[in-house]
């Protein structure tokens, strides 16, 4: 009985991992988006994510938590999908999923895989974008 207990539980939990929604603080990927962002001079992020990955979805939540907290920064977010846009996976050099790289106008400021720890990712972003901090 144990056993069958336990596997029901272990179904259940199993089909909220199924429904939990896939978190993502950005609009998709486009080179035209990317480009007239670029050209603006406007900080942009890129998120190549997949929507299988954990990292990706704790990711996801950190940049969501920063987008709400954090207006002042103009901060635009664009995921690049690491299943179906290959090609923009390698033009960013992204070792794999869960890659981060923030882009000030055509300069590339931060890069980063796989990093989960929400301080690190929120300071990087302040100290990159001169934004955040003259209108926080």
């Amino acid at each position: 009985m144990n056993v069958l207990h336990l596997l029901l539980r272990s179904l259940f939990v199993t089909s909220l991992l199924l429904i939990v929604p896939h978190v993502s603080a950005g609009e998709p990927f486009s080179k035209e988006r990317f480009m007239e962002l670029q050209a603006a001079k406007q900080p942009v992020l890129i998120d190549v994510r997949a929507d299988w990955c954990p990292t990706c979805k704790k990711q996801g939540k950190i940049l969501a938590q920063f987008q709400k907290d954090n207006p002042q920064c103009g901060l635009t977010i664009l995921n690049v999908d690491f299943d179906q846009q290959k090609k923009w996976v390698k033009h960013f050099r992204a070792p794999r999923q869960s890659t981060l790289l923030l882009y000030r106008g055509e300069e590339q400021v931060w890069f980063s895989v796989a990093e989960t720890r929400a301080d690190v990712i929120r300071q990087n972003i302040f100290d990159s974008v001169k934004a955040c901090s003259e209108n926080a």
